[in-house]
Formats: C-alpha cells, sequence, structure tokens
C-alpha cells in the first residue's frame, strides 16, 4: 500500500497532466488521467484532485495574494501543481497544517528549484497564520 506522501506524487502528476490538458485546449476525462497516473484507486488521490480542481480560482486567488511580485500563472506546471495541493489541504481537509505544508515542502525539494521551494513555504505559511 501506498503512503501518503507517494500519493501526493501522483495526485501532482494527475495535476500536471490536467494544466498541459488546458493549456492545449485539450479535452480531457479527469477519472482517465487519473487512472493513468495511478496504480490504485485511492480515495485520497480523488479528493485532492477533485478539490483541487474545484476550488482552483479560490486557491489561486490567495496563492496570487500571497506571491509578492508574482503570479501563480508564471510558476512552471508542477509548481502550481504543488502550491495548489498544499493550499488545499491547508485549507480544505483535516489534514494537519504542519503536515500538508511538510509534505509540499518536501515534493518542491524533489521536483522545483531552491528559489521556488522557498516561495512555496513563504506561502504557504502567511496562508496558515492569516487562517
Amino acid at each position: 500500500m501506498q503512503n501518503r506522501s507517494e500519493l501526493r506524487k501522483e495526485c501532482m502528476t494527475i495535476l500536471y497532466q490536467i494544466s498541459i490538458y488546458e493549456k492545449g485546449n485539450i479535452p480531457y476525462e479527469v477519472d482517465d488521467i487519473i487512472k493513468e497516473v495511478s496504480v490504485i484507486d485511492n480515495e485520497f488521490v480523488k479528493d485532492i484532485v477533485y478539490g483541487v480542481i474545484t476550488y482552483k480560482e479560490d486557491i489561486d486567488k490567495l496563492a496570487n495574494k500571497y506571491l509578492e511580485g508574482w503570479s501563480i500563472s508564471r510558476l512552471g506546471n508542477t509548481d502550481k501543481a504543488i502550491l495548489r495541493m498544499g493550499i488545499f489541504e491547508l485549507l480544505y481537509t483535516d489534514t494537519p497544517d504542519i503536515v500538508a505544508i511538510n509534505e509540499a515542502i518536501e515534493l518542491a525539494k524533489l521536483y522545483s528549484d531552491d528559489s521556488v521551494r522557498k516561495m512555496i513555504n513563504g506561502v504557504l505559511d502567511k496562508i496558515y497564520h492569516n487562517k
């Protein structure tokens, strides 16, 4: 069985794929992308992916509020996915705040450069303190 950290990597990959399809105006079914990426049918993965999609506008607004001098649209697809997942988990799930932040930072350490990791950390930290 996969642990939550591994499942979050899958969520990130799925959200990355979706942003590629959206950018290219390619039609897609969320469930098909989930099935392509996810080995097992998992509620956690579905909750995160559908949650981020559902609240994307609110999540992006909040991200932009704290991305001083930046906007989420300027981030790479992977970085966007990590930041959106982190914000979603912080605000819309019962994942402990510190776990939501740490998990996002761990993904950013693996997939983002140092400046982006710091930016993601800063945004999540500000959201956490203003919750």
